[in-house]
């Protein structure tokens, strides 16, 4: 047993050290100075726009959506919410960003006790499909993974925002040429990371928006939250066709 709850405790925030590991790397080995100074100065104008604090909340209303999967079917977060208590919509810049795969493999780490405490994992990118497909296919990923191609749904969460043609730029010397990986339309915007755990009645509960990109909510935070909603019961608990209908006739 003890043995147990020390191999518990190392697995604990698990994805934050790894994510924690890959900044230090980047920064200190791979990434030229310049091109910091121009991905900080993208960062710093962000945290000033104060885009963060206008992103939904919790106890704010989840918006439905419908989007296409990585083999072209369609997701709807209400539908996903009649077979699961809660739904965790995990917004990613794509594919091509490391800290984005390191995010969402800590999910698939954990997807066996997330869907035990009744939660379904989505993530979202602006991705064209054959994209989204080769991130799910990279990361080994059991859960649906959509494109949001022109960030509609991102937006009507509150986490778009437009690239500076610096940064656009430094992507493409990079080799991740955004009108690529989201098609022309979309290559001067991007979501910030954003993780929302969305409940039955399509209430957000937990919500994490940073304009660091290299931050984002541990999956064991997910869970944790979980374990205190599935503590506190189900009770009072609406249908999301009851929202809509309620929302339609307001």
């Amino acid at each position: 047993m003890r043995n147990r709850e020390i191999t518990n405790r190392r697995r604990l925030h698990e994805t934050t050290r790894e994510m924690e590991a890959a900044r230090a790397h980047y920064r200190g080995k791979i990434i030229p100075k310049p091109a910091l100074w121009v991905m900080d100065a993208e960062t710093a104008r962000l945290a000033a726009s104060n885009l963060a604090s206008r992103a939904l909340k919790a106890g704010d209303a989840a918006p439905d959506f419908l989007l296409p999967d990585a083999h072209g079917n369609p997701v709807r977060l209400y539908s996903l919410l009649r077979d699961r208590q809660h739904v965790a919509v995990v917004f990613y810049r794509g594919g091509w960003c490391p800290y984005c795969n390191l995010h969402l493999r800590g999910f698939q780490r954990r997807l066996p006790e997330l869907r035990d405490l009744g939660a379904q994992i989505v993530a979202i990118s602006p991705q064209l499909p054959d994209n989204s497909l080769s991130t799910q296919e990279k990361n080994e990923l059991a859960f649906p993974v959509l494109s949001d191609v022109g960030n509609n749904v991102a937006r009507q969460f509150g986490i778009v925002f437009e690239l500076s043609d610096d940064l656009v730029e430094l992507y493409r010397k990079f080799g991740h040429p955004l009108d690529e990986a989201n098609g022309e339309g979309g290559k001067g915007e991007l979501p910030v990371p954003g993780t929302f755990l969305i409940d039955g009645n399509g209430t957000i509960r937990l919500a994490h928006v940073d304009v660091d990109y290299t931050r984002r909510l541990d999956p064991d935070d997910v869970i944790k939250t979980l374990k205190e909603l599935n503590g506190a019961g189900a009770a009072g608990r609406t249908t999301p066709e009851r929202i809509i209908k309620n929302r339609q006739t307001t």
